[in-house]
């Protein structure tokens, strides 16, 4: 199998870096998006390399303003920026000659992928993982309190007075403010399961506001007839099962959802016992429908 380090820009001009994969005769590729703050070395490596061992080229890439890639505000989530990046992934193994190319999303960028392939043709099937899917029940913006003043509070803190960002911890162990709180994402991101020299522990206090107010539960509505595969475990505090489900329900068919027992989020992410099976699953689904 080739590995090379690819860069590409997004259609307004970022850059864009990634590790492409390509097994020996491979004509059909797999981009993907992972988790809020995520690198390429992280989840969607996880992945994108055991779906390569499966004979699929794949592209695991930074998002804009995070890891290698371009940005002008570092460490900061851009929904819509997002979602163009995606354009641009496709539009990268398209130029490269893969005929059919697939999407994969894994936790937040489960949403942006379902969001990303009902906009784009292009995308032959689309497969969301432990999906987080703002807008859907038990999203962020249905996690208690009133959701117009927790977008306030987030505005009144996210920009200095002179407007430039203000910046939080992603992860916390010691109970202080974070954006992703509890031990559950400090398991991951906080130790050396998730180690990349291009993931920091800062995000902005602005992306909250971002993954509040974009809604992909809606693209559900339209991804049919691109083929759908829904992977979610049964348990999850982070990205509902609810979430998951809304998203199948809505979706027309072609589509497939498949329960995991797992034990919480992160086991999606690295835990062989989830990863393994949901890759068997992912593996199938592409080579029906790629």
């Amino acid at each position: 199998m080739e590995t090379e380090r690819v860069e590409f820009r997004a259609e307004d001009g970022t850059s864009l870096v990634g590790v492409l994969r390509v097994p020996a005769g491979a004509t059909r590729a797999v981009t993907f998006t992972g988790p809020f703050t995520g690198v390429k070395e992280q989840v969607v490596g996880t992945y994108a390399d055991a779906i390569a061992r499966a004979g699929f080229a794949t592209l695991a890439f930074d998002h804009r303003n995070y890891g290698e890639s371009g940005g002008a505000i570092r460490r900061h989530e851009d929904a819509a920026g997002k979602v163009a990046d995606l354009r641009a992934a496709v539009g990268h193994l398209g130029a490269l000659g893969f005929g059919q190319i697939g999407l994969t999303g894994v936790c937040l960028g489960g949403g942006y992928a379902l969001k990303a392939a009902a906009q784009d043709p292009r995308v032959a099937a689309l497969a969301c993982v432990a999906g987080a899917y703002p807008g859907a029940p038990g999203s962020f913006a249905h996690r208690g309190g009133d959701y117009r003043e927790a977008l306030r509070d987030i505005w009144d803190r996210a920009w200095t007075e002179d407007g430039q960002p203000v910046y939080q911890k992603a992860v916390t162990d010691d109970g202080g403010p974070a954006a992703m709180m509890g031990a559950e994402p400090f398991e991951y991101y906080g130790t050396d399961r998730s180690y990349s020299p291009h993931w920091e522990n800062s995000v902005t206090v602005a992306s909250g506001y971002q993954t509040m107010t974009v809604d992909t539960l809606a693209a559900a509505d339209l991804i049919s007839p691109t083929p759908l595969l829904v992977v979610h475990g049964t348990t999850d505090e982070f990205c509902s099962p609810e979430g998951a489900q809304a998203v199948y329900d809505r979706a027309g068919e072609p589509k497939k959802i498949v329960w995991l027992p797992t034990t919480n989020h992160i086991d999606l992410y690295d835990v062989p016992e989830f990863v393994n099976p949901a890759v068997d699953e992912l593996t199938a689904f592409f080579s029906e429908h790629l």
